[in-house]
């Protein structure tokens, strides 16, 4: 294979941009324009009033949103005419894909319809590869956009994506040029509903940390602090941490829990803590900076988060909250779901309990809490792990290499 020029512009395809719970896309879109590559942003979104962190405030002058609505009729109409075969398959496709999810199909050829409002401008700013973060919408509008400008398309997978909507999924592993996911437990997934030949194009790159802006900070930790951060929703397992911090209570053993986030199961938390009389032990604090966040993981006795897989099947992949805990020092709790094992091996860079058993998440925090000796040995051999495995920067290259042999088989 023949190297034609080097990679220096790609596109990236996301639902919202900026997004509060999305950081470790930021750091990869940074990493990639340390690199030297023009990223170029398309939100399928308008912009939300949300917290906007730094990070993602240094991207925004990147950003293409939803055009006004005479514009973006005019572009969607321009594309209709210019190709209407390949308008009127990716449309079709979506409908087969969708009928028995009526809701699903709509939503995807919404997102059809903000896409190719884009294509004029995607086909004059020329990416060498257009690349989609989640294998739902966003990779459903990567996916026609490159149909729409004979461009090679790639998308990373994360976890109900796949396991719950896996909107056509199989189509777009077969059309990507890369298929990269967060997992090896995802890989092997995948493998299993992918054809041969499309097997061939999963590859693994995790989503990482910025270890620059992840100083380590093993002593001087609070002494019975509980620190956990994700969406409240049914995936993160919460209301087993509830559960536990009730447990514990019962035995005599006090601890405080700040639970960061917020999610449709807020108040339904909030009244368990109340009914197992541990309102005034967790603190609710909602959606926060990320550099607050950081400065609490520097300071918490512990992180846990106690991920299940919901009533569904959704579940997470492996939650970037806890390679940032494990990074910033902070001994973590989490539990043996999905491709959690492959960050956390038990009791060496930190304690797996099963999900769904506040008696055992219980038990690891009692164990954690009384033994130092036992949280500094994890906390290190976690920080090794995280800048071996899970550091932005490297995992950036490697993606980077993955785009670049993309770009040049096109």
């Amino acid at each position: 294979m023949n190297r034609t020029r080097p990679l220096t512009r790609v596109v990236y395809v996301v639902s919202l941009f900026p997004c509060v719970s999305e950081t470790f896309i930021v750091r990869e879109i940074g990493a990639l324009i340390a690199r030297g590559v023009d990223v170029r942003i398309i939100s399928l979104k308008k912009p939300s009033k949300d917290l906007v962190q730094t990070d993602s405030a240094a991207l925004l002058d990147r950003v293409r949103h939803p055009l006004p609505w005479p514009a973006a009729v005019a572009g969607v109409a321009r594309e209709c005419v210019r190709a209407p075969a390949t308008v009127l398959r990716a449309a079709g496709l979506v409908v087969i894909d969708g009928w028995r999810r009526p809701m699903v199909a709509l939503k995807s050829l919404a997102a059809l319809f903000r896409a190719l409002q884009h294509a004029r401008w995607l086909r004059d700013f020329d990416p060498q590869v257009i690349h989609a973060h989640w294998a739902t919408y966003p990779s459903t509008a990567a996916w026609a956009l490159a149909r729409l400008t004979d461009r090679p398309f790639s998308f990373t997978s994360h976890a109900h994506d796949i396991y719950v909507e896996n909107q056509l999924l199989a189509h777009k592993i077969t059309d990507a040029a890369l298929a990269v996911t967060i997992s090896r437990f995802n890989v092997d997934w995948l493998s299993a509903r992918a054809t041969p030949a499309a097997r061939d194009k999963l590859r693994i790159v995790h989503c990482g940390v910025d270890m620059e802006n992840s100083p380590w900070q093993a002593g001087a930790r609070d002494a019975r602090s509980i620190l956990a951060v994700g969406r409240l929703d049914p995936v993160k397992g919460f209301e087993t941490l509830v559960d536990a911090i009730a447990l514990l209570a019962q035995q005599g053993i006090d601890v405080d829990c700040r639970l960061v986030g917020t999610g449709p199961l807020e108040q339904v938390l909030r009244r368990r803590a109340g009914e197992r009389g541990v309102a005034d032990r967790i603190e609710f604090t909602g959606a926060q900076p990320q550099e607050r966040i950081r400065d609490w993981m520097r300071s918490a006795t512990m992180f846990a988060l106690p991920s299940q897989v919901a009533a569904d099947g959704n579940r997470d992949g492996i939650p970037v909250a806890l390679m940032e805990a494990m990074a910033s020092g902070c001994p973590v709790i989490s539990t043996r779901v999905s491709g959690i094992p492959e960050l956390i091996e038990h009791d060496r860079n930190g304690l797996l309990v099963e999900p769904r058993d506040p008696a055992a998440l219980a038990d690891a925090i009692r164990s954690l809490m009384a033994d130092p000796a036992l949280r500094s040995r994890l906390a290190l051999q976690a920080r090794r792990h995280i800048e071996a495995q899970f550091d932005a920067r490297k995992e950036a290259g490697r993606l980077h290499a993955l785009m670049q042999e993309a770009a040049d088989a096109a």
